[in-house]
């Protein structure tokens, strides 16, 4: 029984289109929306942070508080995701957030806004993104049918960096709009917790079940064992495994990258604030390209020809970075970086969905993203300190050297032959 799916013709929902899918279209323009918001933080939170203190290390540290959930949570949240009601846990995910975030433009209008706050807010908000993003990927299978999985993912990829395209921007334009920098980084909050609002609304709308009904007569099971269920079945599974430990690296490689980039451009570049904000807005555009390319390559490639393409062209893309002196260079290095980020994300998540059962969605789900999210946290410190140390340069020649420990593990392991 754990490996069959839920039927759902016993609640009367066929999967039309995905332009057609009304639980489908609500679940992705909540993300929508609540994702372009926080396109506008990415650039306005280290800013902030480097006006606040002027050091990195700070910065880098911000990061690492809003990523240390997925090494505290992401276990629990996993279980918790499998019985709970996804979409109320959803909604409240988002009104956690609106209010955090809310709770910075208000301080900082009655001048009492601290450094301790920040750090707490992005605890906080890191903890609501935990449950948010596990209960949502894990509804995916619930509202589009298996054939979909690699579009529908890839239009949510897709969100993703139009929101980095986009936020970067229009987060340099409110701060040159402000008569501070601060006040400019206080209002990207603001429009940022406001967007988290109307995503819970769209979430509300949502009318069909997201998870697998359970029996009447299942009993409750300890915490624990259901995390080492979810545990045990992805340690099992060999590629899930392999998969899991490649992403884990990976995303310890890459999860200071946006702070390295605002770093060379401020200090070695001189780049005005809107040019910072092209820089990272490249990324996006990048996204957005590897987003509507990966449903083709995924059709027309073996999973594992998918991952090793994109670790050589990460390779190639981080070389570039730490080779250039011209800003240009550096335009496309950022372009290739993000261009295979989804390319490699909608391959690996599309085979993990395929591969576990739906009513094990939450437990494996939160399982591969304790280890490969849990990671960042480290990276973001650690890549913090280092470009304030070594220089940002020198960072991105590490990265590189990475990577090339990445492509000796895929080739170790076997994922490159993967169907």
């Amino acid at each position: 029984m754990d490996h069959q799916p839920y039927s759902r013709k016993k609640r009367g929902f066929k999967f039309p289109a995905l332009w057609q899918n009304v639980p489908f279209l609500l679940l992705w323009s909540g993300q929508m929306i609540s994702t372009l918001g926080t396109g506008l933080s990415e650039l306005a939170l280290p800013i902030l942070i480097l006006l606040l203190t002027g050091s990195p290390a700070l910065a880098g540290l911000l990061f690492a508080v809003r990523q240390l959930p997925y090494l505290l949570f992401s276990l629990p949240a996993g279980v918790l995701v499998d019985q709970w009601d996804r979409k109320k846990t959803m909604v409240c995910c988002d009104l956690f957030r609106w209010f955090a975030l809310g709770s910075i433009p208000l301080t900082f209008a009655i001048h009492h806004m601290t450094l301790v706050q920040l750090y707490l807010v992005a605890f906080v908000e890191g903890t609501a993104y935990v449950l948010f993003s596990l209960a949502q990927i894990s509804a995916l299978p619930q509202v589009v049918k298996p054939a979909q999985l690699a579009q529908a993912y890839a239009l949510e990829t897709t969100t993703e960096y139009t929101a980095t395209l986009l936020g970067p921007t229009l987060s340099a334009f409110l701060m040159g709009l402000a008569s501070t920098i601060q006040a400019g980084a206080i209002l990207a909050y603001l429009i940022d917790s406001i967007t988290y609002l109307i995503s819970a609304c769209s979430l509300a709308a949502i009318q069909i079940p997201l998870q697998v009904a359970r029996p009447t007569n299942d009993e409750p099971r300890r915490l624990m064992s259901e995390i080492l269920t979810g545990f045990r079945f992805l340690w099992e599974q060999r590629e899930l495994r392999a998969m899991a430990l490649l992403t884990t690296v990976i995303n310890f490689l890459t999860s200071a990258v946006s702070l390295v980039f605002i770093v060379l451009a401020q200090n070695q570049l001189h780049l005005t604030l809107q040019w910072i904000g092209v820089l990272l807005s490249v990324g996006g555009l990048g996204g957005i390209f590897g987003s509507i390319l990966a449903p083709w390559l995924h059709t027309h490639l073996r999973c594992g020809q998918i991952l090793l393409y994109s670790t050589i062209i990460w390779i190639g893309a981080f070389l570039l970075v730490a080779l250039s002196p011209w800003f240009s260079l550096l335009l496309i290095g950022r372009f290739l970086i993000s261009f295979t980020y989804p390319l490699y994300a909608v391959a690996i998540v599309s085979h993990r969905l395929l591969l576990t059962p739906v009513n094990r969605q939450g437990r494996v789900n939160s399982a591969f993203r304790s280890l490969s999210y849990g990671s960042e946290p480290l990276g973001a410190a650690l890549g913090g300190l280092l470009v304030g140390i070594l220089g940002p340069r020198d960072v991105f020649w590490l990265i590189t050297l990475g990577f090339f420990g990445c492509l000796i593990m895929l080739w170790r392991t076997g994922l490159q032959k993967i169907s």
